[in-house]
């Protein structure tokens, strides 16, 4: 339980062939109501700046050189290879989130969601991903996407290709495995209602993925 009481992650479904092509993948979710005044998209208060300004002296270019033999990151690493990912060129979220660190001089403050989502990845290595509940139909899971589907439910958005492993809700794709959310899901200024959801790959402890979720939950909880 977090501290404001929301409930532990759920496990997501997945579809049979993805259990079947891909043991040990998993995804885990959790709803929440956002305690936080004001935006989501706004300024970050200044005790999740100050976390900011921390991670930016902690994470320096030792840190950037050995990430890919971390024990998270590697397996983040491994699976990108498994399903096709170059992780050289399509980088994993935390040496995407630590190269750009090191381009800018640090960690920059993207608003208040985007700022705690990045601290908890600092933090654990997991990504977690944020979508507003009321755009959603039901759990989510992992499939993959249909001839014809598009990301979201928007009929302007270009038809995905057929096969390619998705996150979904019980009617449609919402983001490519570990790509971007369709843009309608996202969640806006005023949302108030999030889920958050994480993906646990081979060699990644179930703990981490909990601690990335409720860390992230709650701070976006909290008053």
């Amino acid at each position: 339980m977090s501290a404001a009481g929301a409930p532990a992650p759920r496990e997501g479904w997945l579809a049979a062939e993805v259990e079947r092509e891909l043991p040990g993948l998993h995804l885990h979710e959790c709803e929440l109501t956002v305690g936080r005044a004001g935006s989501l998209r706004g300024d970050s208060p200044a005790d999740v700046e100050g976390r900011l300004r921390e991670l930016s002296s902690r994470v320096r270019g030792s840190r950037a050189i050995g990430v890919r033999s971390e024990p998270v990151p590697g397996a983040y690493r491994v699976f990108f290879r498994q399903i096709g990912l170059d992780p050289d060129v399509e980088r994993t979220p935390v040496e995407a989130a630590i190269l750009e660190r090191m381009l800018r001089g640090g960690f920059l403050t993207g608003g208040l969601l985007d700022d705690i989502l990045l601290i908890s990845l600092m933090d654990t290595g997991v990504p977690v991903w944020a979508l507003d509940s009321e755009t959603l139909d039901g759990p989510l899971g992992i499939r993959t996407s249909l001839e014809g589907e598009t990301l979201g439910r928007s009929s302007e958005e270009p038809p995905l290709p057929a096969g390619r492993l998705v996150v979904a809700d019980a009617s449609t794709p919402l983001a490519p495995l570990f790509g971007a959310c369709a843009a309608e899901h996202l969640p806006g200024r005023q949302t108030r209602r999030l889920t958050l959801f994480a993906l646990r790959v081979p060699g990644v402890p179930q703990l981490y993925v909990e601690e990335a979720l409720w860390s992230s939950a709650s701070a976006l909880e909290a008053p």
